[in-house]
């Protein structure tokens, strides 16, 4: 590689599409004053977002954590219950089970899919177990058949944690609407962006107005300032739901583009030895390809935070999987997960990690990172 290479610009490990109605709806909310979460386009995309996914209710919030915080607690998850969910995942799904006073219980994830491995899940279960929390992970979804069983079979609730799934289906079915209650995120690396925000989807009833209630401090109806309880102030600006608007018109053509990006890498990246790539599909579904994942195979003899410092050279970003649970200082400070062993998860999230795959990323870019990451698997 020249030198001259090296000085071209850093490719970021994500950038958004920001180029349909976004200026032109953000402009109506500074024009008529509608910038808080009293705004039209709040209602609008709740409605909209919901439709897409087959669910009856939509409830906008300002971020994806606090969308499991409030899922959680609307299904009266409390002290001693028991939560399953995947090791491998981002803690904002064990912390919504801890502050609850719940207990997470972890299951390994498949080797080549990198989702919650369904086959561990039934050993797990217990007289305390009152959830599973599925996590759709980095481009395919999870195998829901098997889940869907077992909760009936048990009688538990199934918090669907779809936050990397907008426009992904399990079985021609949108992920989304598999759970009691489901959650989204809209942050800038996901196919749809309000820059911060989520969604808690749920076609019930009571689901929905007791989420509707802890977003908005649990106001009272008839005396607004008394309150029976404690909620939080987990709102979504009118500003965020107008970028949210704009970017769902444009979600099919998204998917297209992030699927052909999939496509591309893999193409490039084939024949490379020493690299895991993404399976393109399982017989439920093609991947979608949220991200363009690498694990490194064991004869590679260096990790992921090695290749990704390496890029960082070469002026390409990328990011590191995520670290298991089982394995987070701050929950074994807590007590839990002394003796958790996960091998699946441990070896991905010290070998694995992500290259570039916004939706902005152009084909020039894509052949820039392929060739950099020849490059720096061929240096000792």
């Amino acid at each position: 590689m020249t030198n001259d290479k090296h000085m071209l610009d850093y490719i970021p490990v994500n950038e958004p599409l920001l180029d349909g109605n976004e200026k032109k709806y953000l402009n109506q909310c500074i024009d008529t004053g509608w910038i808080s979460s009293e705004g039209p386009f709040i209602k609008q995309f709740e409605e909209q977002f919901a439709a897409r996914v087959g669910r009856k209710y939509g409830i906008a919030v300002s971020n994806g954590s606090v969308a499991l915080d409030a899922a959680v607690l609307a299904l009266g998850i409390g002290a001693g219950d028991e939560v399953i969910l995947p090791t491998f995942t981002i803690i904002s799904c064990a912390a919504a089970i801890v502050r609850a006073g719940a207990i997470p219980v972890v299951v390994d994830c498949d080797p080549h899919t990198w989702n919650m491995d369904v086959r561990q899940i039934e050993a797990n279960i217990t007289p305390k177990t009152k959830a599973i929390m599925v996590v759709h992970i980095y481009g395919l979804p999870v195998d829901m058949e098997p889940i869907l069983a077992l909760a009936a079979k048990y009688g538990l609730q199934i918090i669907e944690d779809a936050a990397e799934m907008h426009g992904q289906t399990y079985k021609n079915r949108p992920c989304g609407s598999f759970g009691n209650i489901s959650t989204v995120s809209f942050y800038p690396n996901k196919h749809i962006t309000t820059g911060e925000g989520g969604m808690i989807l749920t076609d019930d009833d009571r689901l929905a107005e007791r989420c509707c209630s802890l977003r908005n401090l649990c106001f009272q109806p008839q005396q607004r300032f008394i309150h029976e309880e404690l909620g939080w102030n987990l709102r979504m600006s009118n500003i965020q739901a107008a970028l949210g608007v704009a970017q769902l018109e444009r979600l099919d053509e998204f998917i297209t583009r992030k699927r052909r990006m999939g496509q591309r890498y893999t193409e490039l990246l084939s024949d490379i030895p020493g690299l895991q790539l993404p399976i393109p599909q399982t017989d439920y579904a093609d991947n979608i390809y949220w991200v363009y994942a690498l694990v490194l195979k064991d004869e590679i003899p260096f990790d992921a935070k090695e290749a990704m410092r390496r890029l960082h050279h070469h002026q390409v970003g990328s990011r590191p999987f995520f670290w298991s649970m089982h394995e987070q200082p701050v929950l074994h400070k807590m007590g839990l997960f002394t003796n958790e062993s996960c091998p699946v998860a441990e070896n991905i999230a010290r070998r694995g990690f992500y290259i570039p795959s916004g939706i902005a990323l152009t084909d020039e870019q894509m052949e820039r990172v392929v060739e950099v990451v020849k490059e720096i698997l061929r240096s000792p």
